[in-house]
């Protein structure tokens, strides 16, 4: 099946050994999803930076977060109590940790193509116990003159929805945990509707429901009620085992346009996407039956966990639509989109 990206020829833009470990003792194992956003007339990345110490064999490490520093977990790796068969999550007598600890790490670029570290911005760490496990995925959202960051927050108590808001990039304002668990995928709206802030967001449901997506409202962007489903998952279908938001939607004349995220049994990751009305975004107008990108090149099949497109982060310009994703778990890249050929390939709910 042939998609609609056309992918950089540069891909992959970044990999794990194009930038240094954030401390001694640690390697980069994988680069991930990373929040975009352009400032002072740049393209940056909010990169997420996945770390762990280097492997032995015969036993399994990873690093939590402990007292404003990293705590090293070591495990026999044939002790029963160990069930690593998942090279994203560990369970360990019964208590389930991540084998990486996440943090943003901030690259700028003139170009849109070559992305570097730029001087005088801080590395955004987990900095409370809701965050030991790390902070990932984060959606940046320009409404007024801040940047709000919503991002996964992850610990032993779960994962949810954190936010930090800057002006600056420089100094940061912390709302904590906005979102309880366990929820994931907050993307912001850029553009406040009726007077009101909404963001999508994605509750997961062991039991009865599911892993998909809904919207909610907020007088203030910090406190969110009104709380709806909108977009399941497809039995049979290339997002049949969870869905999930990408950035920010686009403001179309027909609507806005939300990139998401679906997994199939297989958790093979495709992109697709929905279209919302422009003045009561819990109604769904249209979404994909194909997806519009799916897992094709060998940095998106073969990686830290491969057959994997993901994305949180694009830059808009006319129809042109640049999306900045995630590649098998390791690489960051780079396609762009026509937003009406997008437009044009959904199934509308009149058809």
């Amino acid at each position: 099946m042939k998609d609609q990206a056309q992918r950089f020829i540069e891909n992959p833009l970044l990999s794990p050994a194009d930038l240094k470990p954030s401390r001694a003792g640690l390697e980069i194992s994988c680069l991930l999803n990373p929040g975009v956003f352009t400032f002072e007339g740049k393209t940056w990345l909010l990169v997420r930076v996945a770390e762990r110490p280097a492997q032995q064999e015969g036993i399994i490490s990873f690093p939590v977060l402990k007292n404003d520093g990293i705590e090293i977990i070591e495990i026999p790796a044939d002790d029963p109590e160990l069930n690593a068969d998942d090279p994203r999550v560990i369970r360990y007598k019964g208590i389930d940790y991540l084998t990486t600890l996440s943090h943003l790490r901030l690259l700028r670029s003139e170009d849109g193509i070559r992305f570097y570290e730029p001087e005088g911005y801080p590395i955004l760490q987990g900095e409370t116990l809701q965050e030991a496990f790390g902070i990932e995925d984060c959606r940046v959202t320009l409404l007024d003159d801040t940047y709000y960051l919503t991002y996964t927050a992850v610990s032993e108590q779960g994962v949810g929805v954190g936010m930090r808001t800057t002006k600056d990039w420089k100094h940061f304002e912390s709302e904590g945990m906005i979102i309880p668990p366990h929820n994931k995928d907050c993307a912001i709206f850029e553009e406040k509707i009726n007077g009101k802030f909404y963001a999508l967001h994605r509750p997961s449901s062991v039991d009865i429901g599911g892993n998909y997506i809904w919207i909610a409202a907020s007088p203030d962007g910090i406190h969110w009620g009104k709380h709806k489903c909108i977009i399941t998952t497809r039995k049979g279908s290339w997002d049949s085992a969870r869905v999930g938001a990408g950035a920010a939607p686009i403001k179309t004349e027909k609507g806005w346009l939300e990139i998401y995220h679906g997994a199939n049994a297989a958790h093979q990751y495709c992109l697709g996407a929905f279209l919302l009305d422009l003045n009561d975004p819990s109604i769904v107008i249209a979404r994909s039956e194909d997806p519009i990108m799916i897992p094709a090149t060998t940095y998106e099949l073969s990686g830290f966990f491969g057959h994997v497109v993901f994305t949180n982060g694009h830059v808009v310009k006319g129809d042109e639509l640049t999306i900045y994703y995630g590649a098998a778990d390791e690489f960051v890249c780079g396609a762009k989109f026509s937003i009406a050929e997008i437009l044009n390939s959904l199934s509308y709910e009149h058809d």
